[in-house]
C-alpha cells in the first residue's frame, strides 16, 4: 500500500508533481499549491509518484510504502 505525505508549508508551487503524475497531484488555483487528489492511489501509479517526489524542489511529497 502507498500513502502519500504533503507538506504544504514547503510547497513553493512549481507544479512539477502535476506534470509527473496528474492522476495523484493538482494545484490550487488561487496560490499553485500541490492539492492531493488520492491519498491511498494504486501502485501501478508508484512510478510516476516517485517522479513527483525526485522532481519536487521544495521536498514537499513524501511516500511512505506499507
Amino acid at each position: 500500500m502507498i500513502k502519500i505525505h504533503i507538506e504544504e508549508h514547503k510547497c513553493v508551487g512549481a507544479g512539477q508533481c502535476v506534470t509527473a503524475s496528474p492522476e495523484v497531484f493538482d494545484q490550487r488555483e488561487e496560490d499553485g499549491i500541490v492539492v492531493l487528489l488520492q491519498t491511498q492511489p494504486a501502485a501501478g501509479l508508484l512510478p510516476s509518484i516517485k517522479k513527483a517526489v525526485k522532481l519536487c524542489p521544495a521536498l514537499a511529497i513524501r511516500v511512505e510504502e506499507t
